[in-house]
């Protein structure tokens, strides 16, 4: 049976050392202060928005949300992303994404300083993943290496197969993975994605096996090896007898049975990757004092 990589308790006990951090820091005069962008009225995103603000309040960072309508210009997103930049009293900048269609990401990305890019996700700081340290590191694969971390799994020498090639999970994981680090780096990687040919091929060589590719259930009990660590970055929503729940791209009863440690959906990578935005958001506090 495989160990669960419990996210959930793992990013309560962050957000508790958070807790005192802020409270000390708070002290000092100085609050941490996380501003967040929405545009229009996607679910999801104010579901994401919400649970980021609850989680900020927890562990007393101060949250500046401003929610603009869907038919919302670019240089408007731009000028609030201007101001934050120059406020010395904000110290993370989050524009939820997806952003609607009209507005380019990559100019808005573009545009935040890369000090207070608390999310990982301007070029700079990807940038910075392949050739040296970034500012922040993107929090859903930060949350992947702190629970591998916690766990004790050894990544130094290993095979590490990735399934999914985005921006968000897949490109950065796979440069982090292959740092020369010997505490957390220093593994053979392997990226696979949708149009890999018998991908069933790579994910039985891992040693680590990371899937982010937004398919339910995608990753079958006969594509792992036995022993592998599993790691399920999906979120996906379906309608199973007339309710909606969350799963993720691996079909967790086949697989945990083969796996040695494996990640829940929900409660493994999401809760991680809320308190990894935490931990940025204080990080950058003190990187601007």
């Amino acid at each position: 049976m495989a160990k669960i990589l419990d996210g959930k308790k793992l990013s309560d006990q962050i957000k508790l050392s958070l807790t005192s951090e802020v409270a000390a820091m708070r002290q000092k005069g100085i609050t941490p202060k996380l501003g967040v962008i929405l545009v229009g009225n996607f679910p999801p995103s104010l579901i994401y928005v919400k649970n980021k603000e609850n989680a900020c309040r927890k562990v007393g960072i101060e949250t500046e949300t401003i929610k603009l309508e869907e038919e919302t210009k670019l240089e408007n997103v731009l000028k609030i992303i201007d101001d934050w930049n120059n406020d010395r009293n904000l110290h993370g900048i989050l524009v939820q994404i997806p952003l609607p269609d009209h507005i380019s990401q990559d100019e808005v990305l573009l545009r935040i300083n890369p000090k207070k890019d608390v999310d990982g996700l301007t070029p700079i700081n990807f940038g910075k993943i392949m050739a040296g340290e970034p500012f922040f590191y993107p929090c859903t694969p930060l949350g992947i290496f702190e629970l591998l971390k916690s766990a004790e799994i050894e990544i130094q020498g290993k095979h590490v197969v990735i399934v999914g090639r985005g921006e968000l999970v897949g490109k950065p994981l796979a440069n982090m993975f292959l740092r020369r680090d010997s505490a957390m780096g220093n593994a053979t990687v392997t990226v696979c994605h949708t149009k890999t040919m018998n991908i069933e091929e790579f994910t039985k060589q891992a040693d680590i096996l990371i899937v982010a590719i937004g398919s339910p259930e995608f990753l079958k009990g006969n594509m792992v090896k036995p022993g592998v660590v599993v790691i399920d970055v999906g979120v996906n929503r379906i309608e199973r007898n007339g309710e909606v729940k969350l799963i993720g791209d691996v079909k967790y009863d086949e697989v945990k049975d083969l796996a040695s440690a494996i990640t829940p959906v929900p409660g493994g990578v999401g809760p991680m990757t809320v308190a990894m935005l935490l931990k940025n958001t204080v990080k950058s506090a003190k990187m601007l004092l």
